[in-house]
């Protein structure tokens, strides 16, 4: 956000709290403001770098995944657990309803302070968590649920006790579980989408991300490490990445990019979690048009096209 951005939004509180406290008529003024400061976002926001979008996917005060899910869904119920060694809070999962309609959700879930991202370990999942998510994924197989899987994750925790507990043998078998549904899939990031640890989930028929989300192989940082030799060029290999929404979009790799407020989704919760609701329920409904064949199949040619170019 830049200097101009702050300075109008300081000026709009000023006034709206001067008009709350004196009750002066200040609503034209007001509204002129905020068409002011309305335009200079947008005008921003089309000049956004890619490193400027991945910033914005990690602002402290953006919507995680149980804001999506409050919101979004009713009678949400987590289920615990992956029956072998422990609870990952991480990655959390359950039944809901999404208008009336049953389905099944996982969600990768961060913390908004110090105590809930150790808690929620960053939003990085031991192995457990993926042990979970496929012991939901078989749930909703069996009762025939959706599944709506929502990404915000760095990537799969690396520690040492993770690998010891088979990570990389974990994500494997999750995203094969995912594959093999005959349950329509959709997952969205919302916020940072790492590596295999957000793929263990993102096998959806159809994949969307928020408009300021990022999906990559990699993070900036650690790209930025390998290749140039220093994290500080992240910034330089965000923008060899092409890991935003509108980039995706271009190369396929997802099918949608939801819009946020200007200025990002933690500015407007209720809007961005409107404009993600309807994206869910289009895509959901034309999904369940398919048969459990048909929904294999598009699933299984969609990832297989990926990557596939021809040369002129």
């Amino acid at each position: 956000m830049s200097e101009n951005v702050r300075s109008l939004e300081s000026a709009l509180h000023a006034l709206e709290k001067t008009m709350r406290d004196t009750g002066a008529d200040l609503v034209q003024e007001i509204s002129n403001l905020k068409h002011k400061l309305e335009g200079l976002r947008s005008s921003e926001d089309a000049k956004l770098s890619r490193w400027a979008r991945v910033q914005l996917a990690r602002t402290p005060s953006r919507p995680t995944g149980l804001d999506y899910v409050e919101r979004a869904f009713s009678d949400f119920v987590e289920l615990s657990g992956d029956r072998c060694y422990g609870n990952d809070q991480a990655l959390i999962g359950g039944p809901a309803t999404l208008e009336g309609r049953p389905v099944m959700l996982l969600v990768q879930q961060k913390g908004r302070d110090t105590k809930g991202n150790i808690k929620r370990n960053f939003g990085m999942s031991h192995p457990e968590g993926y042990r979970k998510a496929m012991r939901l994924m078989d749930m909703a197989q069996k009762f025939g649920l959706p599944v709506i899987a929502i990404i915000d994750t760095p990537g799969a925790y690396p520690g040492i006790a993770a690998e010891e507990r088979g990570q990389a043998w974990a994500i494997a078998e999750s995203i094969a579980k995912m594959a093999s549904l005959t349950v329509p899939t959709l997952s969205i990031v919302i916020g940072e989408g790492g590596s295999g640890g957000a793929l263990a989930i993102g096998v959806g028929n159809r994949v969307m991300i928020m408009q300021n989300a990022w999906y990559s192989v990699i993070s900036p940082e650690s790209c930025a490490a390998i290749l140039f030799h220093d994290a500080k060029e992240a910034p330089r290999a965000a923008e060899s990445l092409r890991l935003t929404g509108q980039d995706l979009l271009e190369l396929g790799i997802v099918e949608e990019v939801i819009p946020e407020p200007l200025g990002g989704a933690h500015l407007d919760l209720d809007t961005t979690v409107a404009n993600f609701k309807e994206a869910v329920l289009r895509h959901l409904e034309e999904l369940s048009q398919l048969s459990g064949e048909e929904v294999l199949e598009q699933r299984s040619r969609r990832f297989r096209n990926l990557g596939v170019f021809g040369e002129n």
